[in-house]
């Protein structure tokens, strides 16, 4: 089945190069071209999207928000693309909810890559659709089910993307092991890493703020100075 792709992207001309990129892939594009366009379009396919690319330029609503709208609903992967590439732009989008980030201007053998890697890296790691205590993890207040996708922290549903869950199923099917950011990376991004502990940091602190009493002071995701993460004491 082919896989569909909501394209948000002001400029015609580098949204035609993309849609004709990825459609020779196979993939079915569609396009919007500023941000209430763009969640017009979501509320209507929402549910047979498997990947969105959003500028972080847009008229009428910016990417950003666009993204925080998204993620008030959907765990879809969702791709940055933007001609803002410093640090403070990447770590925003990402601790907003994006998966992934490619800085202007990039090559359609890139883009398309990192589109594949993205969709893959999700359908991987879909839980099975069966009824199954197998499926249910715990760790003290924690409650992850597999089969729904759903994290429930202290007796109360909490809406991860979906990063932050695999990160936290990561730690939870591996209590007590220390990953180091690499680890992390290679596990939950299923890609070579090359440094990028921003990417780590920035989905820590948002997990940690969404299931620790005291972010500042975290109980459960503990940090193992020089080394990584562990789950616990």
């Amino acid at each position: 089945m082919q896989k569909q792709i909501l394209l948000v992207e002001d400029d015609m001309e580098i949204s035609q190069l993309i849609t004709s990129a990825l459609v020779q892939e196979n993939f079915i594009v569609h396009a919007a071209f500023d941000g209430v366009e763009a969640l017009a379009a979501f509320h209507e396919k929402g549910a047979d999207l498997d990947l969105l690319l959003i500028d972080l330029m847009l008229p009428k609503m910016s990417g950003m928000d666009v993204l925080k709208k998204i993620r008030e609903t959907s765990t879809v992967p969702v791709l940055i693309i933007s001609a803002k590439g410093s640090d403070l732009d990447k770590a925003l989008g990402l601790g907003f909810g994006a998966d992934d980030y490619i800085s202007k201007p990039f090559s359609m053998l890139e883009l398309t890559a990192r589109v594949q890697a993205a969709i893959r890296r999700a359908t991987q790691y879909l839980p099975p659709k069966v009824n199954s205590c197998e499926n249910i993890l715990q760790y003290k207040e924690f409650i992850l089910d597999l089969n729904s996708f759903t994290a429930n922290v202290r007796g109360k549903i909490v809406q991860l993307t979906s990063k932050e869950f695999h990160i936290l199923k990561l730690f939870m099917t591996n209590q007590s092991r220390v990953f180091t950011k690499e680890q992390i990376y290679h596990f939950i991004w299923a890609d070579d890493y090359y440094g990028n502990e921003n990417v780590i940091n920035v989905h820590i602190r948002r997990l940690r703020e969404k299931i620790e009493k005291d972010p500042s002071n975290p109980q459960y995701i503990r940090t193992i100075w020089g080394i990584g993460y562990k789950l616990g004491e």
